[in-house]
């Protein structure tokens, strides 16, 4: 099992999501609620395709990391 970062912006009339670990698997919502769900979807999709391709998965790297600014 691998853990990978998704990261979720919100557009003008719903969200967006990506990893930065997997370029290309991208994802859309209505909702952040749903764009978690369809970028899981994605994101397993992607992998499938990679095995299939024999491309070997990617070891998540990237990083996230909230800091304060005052």
């Amino acid at each position: 099992m691998k853990k990978f970062l998704i990261v979720i912006e919100k557009a003008r009339n719903n969200y967006s999501a990506y990893s930065p670990d997997l370029p290309g698997c991208v994802a859309t919502g209505k909702t952040v609620k749903e764009v978690e769900k369809n970028m899981y979807e994605a994101i397993e999709f992607h992998l499938e395709g990679m095995r299939e391709d024999k491309i070997p998965i990617p070891r998540p790297t990237a990083l996230a990391e909230y800091v304060l600014i005052q």
